[in-house]
């Protein structure tokens, strides 16, 4: 009788702790959760930590837990386990683990035989207490030594790993380090504040914008104002010289009418002296 998928239990657990310490805890986090921030855009990369693959259909004896891995062309999505045969024969493509203090090199060598036997592409092996970091890539089907390490840079995923005097650092391909959740929250915060402080800043150029726009108005009515009284003045003084004008007129014909008058007596005198008459005895 053939034994059925569904017959089969695959655990989703092995009963191992994800983590022996807080440090190795806090390394698989920052991993996990960096390659997620990486491919959040792609559908098809689905990321796991901790997640027991069976790569063997019929056989839930043969598997390993990743502290990461990742698998490319694979739908984002919850999963109890990573079950190869059901995943268009998937194997992951990259797998981290942390080393514990409590791993012995034999759990080491097989952990290792288990991913260079599956088919993962690159595999990297990071020992904390030591800062010590090792990378394998398949080349004609095995998995063979990366050297040196420092500076490498992931064919598939293409990040860049250095070890610094605080322990490893990955870079994304634009140049941003793997954070912590903590430095993560640090940065966010900063980035907070930042955002603060440039809306203080554009809220007081506003206000400044806002004064210099009130000073502009008061000015330009400050300047009506003077056309005006400078408009009256102009009117007033138009009105003055007209009024100037208007009394050299009458000032003329008064000069005109004291002629005509004048002219009139001289006329007069003259006849009167024809008569011999004289004028100046009247």
């Amino acid at each position: 009788m053939q034994v059925t998928t569904e017959q089969i239990i695959y655990p989703s657990s092995d009963g191992q702790p994800m983590a022996d310490s807080t440090i190795q805890y806090k390394l698989i986090v920052t991993i996990k959760e960096g390659c997620e921030s990486l491919f959040k855009n792609d559908p098809n990369v689905f990321i796991a930590a901790d997640l027991l693959w069976y790569p063997v259909q019929g056989r839930p004896d043969i598997s390993q837990a990743p502290d990461t891995m990742v698998i490319f062309g694979r739908p984002k999505g919850e999963r109890r386990s990573y079950m190869q045969f059901q995943e268009d024969n998937m194997a992951p493509q990259v797998a981290f683990e942390i080393r514990s203090h409590n791993d012995r090199q034999a759990k080491m060598h097989k952990k290792f035989a288990f991913y260079n036997r599956y088919g993962v592409e690159e595999y990297y092996l990071y020992d904390p207490e030591n800062n010590d970091l090792s990378g394998w890539q398949r080349i004609e089907g095995n998995l063979e030594l990366i050297e040196p390490m420092e500076g490498w840079i992931s064919p598939r995923l293409g990040i860049r790993f250095e070890l610094g005097e605080d322990g490893l650092e990955i870079y994304r391909p634009d140049g941003q380090r793997f954070l912590s959740y903590a430095e993560l929250e640090e940065r966010g915060e900063l980035d907070r504040q930042r955002a603060e402080q440039a809306d203080q800043r554009a809220e007081q150029a506003n206000q400044r914008a806002q004064q210099a726009d009130q000073r502009t108005e008061e000015a330009v009515q400050r300047a009506q104002q003077e056309r005006q009284k400078a408009e009256q003045e102009r009117q007033k003084a138009e009105q003055e010289r007209q009024k100037a004008e208007q009394a050299d007129q009458r000032a003329q014909q008064e000069r005109q009418k004291a002629e005509q008058a004048d002219q009139r007596a001289e006329r007069l005198a003259a006849k009167m002296r024809e008569l011999n008459i004289d004028p100046d005895r009247i």
